[in-house]
C-alpha cells in the first residue's frame, strides 16, 4: 500500500494498515505538500528596528516579531483599519491559475505520497488579521454588514481557490484557523454556528464537489464545535495540544464523528517537558488510543516552543515504530 493511501485510509477511518506519518528532517512522510507560487504583482518588505522585525503580508498587512522569538509574530498595522478602506480593497490574486503551475507540476509527479494543498486559512484566519483581532471581535457583533461583505469576498476567494487546487491534483486542501483558549471557544459557540459555520459548510461542500478532502489545524479547547466541523465535512482535525481535550475523551468522540487526528505528541504539557519516559509513555498512548484515524507528526518550530530536536526525536522513533508494523488494528 502506498503512503497515499495509507493516509487516505486513516482520514476515512477506513482499516488503515499502519499510522499515518509527517515527519520532517528525512524522516519518515507520507505527505507531499505545496503551497501556490508568489505573485507577480507582490513583493514582501521586511525591515528591523532595534530588537523588532517588521513584515508585510500579501493581504497588505504588516507584522511584527522579536528577533529572538520564533517563527511568527503579530499583525502590527491591520490593512483595513477603517472600514472606509473596504470598497476600495483589492483581494490578493491567489486564484490565478498561473500561480498553481508548480503546484501541478509537483502533484504530477508525486503518486505515492497524499498531495495537500495549503490555503490561507478560512474566512476568520484571515479577516482576524484583516482588521486585528480586537477589532474584529467587536465587529461581530457591531458591524456586521461590513463583517459579511468582507467573508463573502473571501470565502469566494477561497472557494476558487480550492477549485484550482483540485485541479492541480490536490487530494486534500489544509488551513489553519485557532479556535480555541485554554478551556473554551474564542466565540460563544451559538455565534460560531451563526456566522461561520454556513462559511465552513459552503468551503466544504465546494471541495466534495471537487474529490478534495478538507484538514483543519486549529490551537486551544474547540470541543464545543466538532460535531459542527465533521457536520460540514472536515475529516480531520490537525491538533497540537490534544491533551486539552482530554486523550481518551478525543478519542471516542472523534472516533463516534468518524474524524481522523493528526498530531504530535502534546506542544504544551508534554513535550517541553524533556521528560524521555513521559514523552515515549504519550507517544504510545496516543497510538493506542487514536489507531483506525491517526496522522502522527512533529511540531515545526521546536525553538518557539522551547523543546530540544532529541525530544522530538523521542517520539518520532516510538510511532516509527508502529509505522513498520503491517497493522495498528
Amino acid at each position: 500500500m502506498t503512503p497515499r493511501e495509507v493516509i487516505q485510509r486513516n482520514l476515512e477511518r477506513n482499516h488503515p494498515p499502519r499510522i499515518g506519518m509527517d515527519f520532517d528532517g528525512g524522516r519518515m512522510n507520507d505527505f507531499c505538500f505545496a503551497s501556490i507560487a508568489p505573485s507577480s504583482r507582490w513583493q514582501q518588505q521586511r525591515w528591523i528596528e532595534g530588537d523588532v522585525e517588521y513584515f508585510t503580508d500579501e493581504w497588505g498587512n504588516v507584522w511584527y516579531r522579536s528577533v529572538y522569538g520564533g517563527q511568527r509574530g503579530e499583525v502590527f498595522q491591520p490593512a483595513l483599519d477603517d472600514w472606509a478602506k473596504l470598497q476600495d480593497y483589492e483581494l490578493p490574486d491567489m486564484d490565478n491559475p498561473q500561480r498553481y503551475e508548480s503546484v501541478r507540476q509537483l502533484f504530477a509527479v508525486e503518486q505515492e505520497r497524499y498531495r495537500v494543498g495549503y490555503l490561507p486559512g478560512f474566512p476568520f484566519a484571515i479577516c482576524r488579521y484583516l482588521r486585528k483581532m480586537e477589532n474584529y471581535f467587536a465587529d461581530l457583533v457591531l458591524e456586521r454588514e461590513h463583517v459579511d461583505t468582507l467573508h463573502e469576498r473571501v470565502t469566494a476567494l477561497l472557494e476558487r481557490m480550492i477549485m484550482l487546487y483540485a485541479q492541480a491534483g490536490a487530494d486534500a486542501v489544509m488551513f489553519a484557523e485557532d479556535w480555541g483558549v485554554q478551556d473554551r471557544l474564542l466565540i460563544h459557540p451559538s455565534m460560531w454556528r451563526e456566522i461561520f459555520k454556513p462559511l465552513f459548510a459552503r468551503l466544504c461542500r465546494v471541495a466534495q464537489q471537487q474529490g478534495v478532502k478538507v484538514i483543519m489545524h486549529s490551537c486551544g479547547y474547540v470541543w464545543d464545535i466538532l460535531d459542527d466541523l465533521a457536520e460540514v465535512g472536515i475529516c480531520c482535525m490537525q491538533f497540537d495540544q490534544p491533551g486539552l481535550h482530554g486523550l481518551e475523551r478525543l478519542a471516542a468522540k472523534l472516533r463516534e464523528l468518524r474524524m481522523c487526528l493528526y498530531s504530535p505528541v502534546d506542544i504544551q504539557r508534554v513535550l517541553p517537558t524533556g521528560d524521555r519516559e513521559r514523552i515515549e509513555k504519550e507517544a504510545h498512548r496516543m497510538v493506542e488510543l487514536f489507531h483506525g484515524g491517526f496522522i502522527a507528526k512533529n511540531y515545526p518550530d521546536l525553538r518557539g516552543i522551547g523543546v530540544q530536536p532529541e525530544w522530538d526525536e523521542w517520539a518520532y522513533q516510538v510511532f516509527l515504530s508502529y509505522a513498520r508494523e503491517r497493522s495498528v488494528e
